[in-house]
């Protein structure tokens, strides 16, 4: 199944680029013509850079490593949340606090604050305050949960940095080519390539542009899991097989184990039940003489 349509890009709007004047001529290479003074962006390349950017995100994901999807400005904001939520991954949609990367640790300190701030809430800490207290704590809450709730369970820097606008996430840019981190980022006719690791050539003003990209990424991230989760699945039907064959033979050799205990003890109790055998040599061995085994029974008769 193909990763996305040349339709579906058109509909989008994807091919649209900025004003001409406002160009970055490291682009060039990915614009296709100018109409009405607006450039237009080559679509065939943008299919090739999005499959790309697809099956790099799927190995991310495939080795255990997670993806930040990041996208602060007003027309990314909904839909970057609502796509990293589907896949399950992390996501920065209202602001990038400086060293969100590269001091990984004291943002970890945030964290920590949160879900603290979090959990006085709810056990019951709030009840013993006064009520400016609780609004003091609740605003520190609420703000830390805005600029942090996306990354609020990330304990360790992404594996790759999914980017909308790389001229307003400039930061995070900058941040994730000091941290050696990839980026796939879509960039317009007014951005910069250089030093995106997969640069997506496209619109990245338009909601339905940012929607159709944000949302191939987060297929790549779902795929990658069903992936790993069939893997692990046929592993674990492996092993129970070989659990069952070893149940099997274990029962087996219980089976055989009981058997000869049974034999055994049915040869004891019969040798204790059964008289030895007579040996031939020995006085009672000789045969009876004849008619005293009707003597005997007369005598019995008669005596009843």
């Amino acid at each position: 199944m193909a990763v996305v349509t040349m339709k579906s890009l058109l509909e989008s709007g994807v091919h649209f680029g900025h004003q001409v004047k406002r160009w970055d001529p490291r682009m060039k290479k990915y614009i296709f013509a100018e109409r009405n003074g607006i450039h237009i962006i080559d679509l065939q390349k943008t299919i090739q850079a999005i499959k790309e950017a697809y099956e790099a995100v799927r190995r991310t994901v495939a080795s255990g490593k997670t993806v930040l999807f990041v996208g602060t400005k007003k027309q990314a904001q909904q839909t970057i949340q609502k796509e990293a939520e589907r896949c399950g991954m992390y996501h920065v949609n209202n602001r990038w606090l400086g060293g969100m990367l590269t001091n990984f640790f004291t943002i970890k300190k945030s964290l920590l604050r949160l879900k603290k701030l979090e959990k006085m809430e709810v056990d019951g800490t709030f009840e013993n305050l006064t009520k400016k207290e609780i609004a003091g704590l609740a605003k520190e809450r609420a703000k830390l949960q805005k600029n942090l709730g996306g990354i609020k369970e990330m304990k360790d820097p992404p594996g790759i940095l999914f980017i909308i606008d790389t001229r307003m996430e400039a930061i995070a840019v900058a941040e994730a080519q000091r941290m050696g981190i990839p980026i796939v980022a879509v960039v317009d006719t007014n951005c910069n390539p250089d030093g995106i690791t997969y640069p997506i050539p496209g619109n990245d003003d338009a909601i339905r542009a940012i929607s159709l990209f944000t949302s191939i990424i987060a297929n790549a991230v779902v795929e990658a899991d069903n992936e790993v989760g069939l893997r692990i699945i046929e592993t674990l039907g492996d092993e129970d097989e070989e659990m069952d064959m070893e149940g099997l033979m274990g029962e087996a050799s219980v089976k055989e184990e009981d058997k000869e205990v049974d034999i055994a003890a049915a040869i004891e109790k019969y040798s204790a039940e059964v008289p030895e055998a007579v040996s031939a040599d020995s006085p009672a061995a000789e045969e009876p003489a004849e008619g005293a085994g009707i003597r005997m029974d007369e005598d019995k008769i008669y005596g009843e």
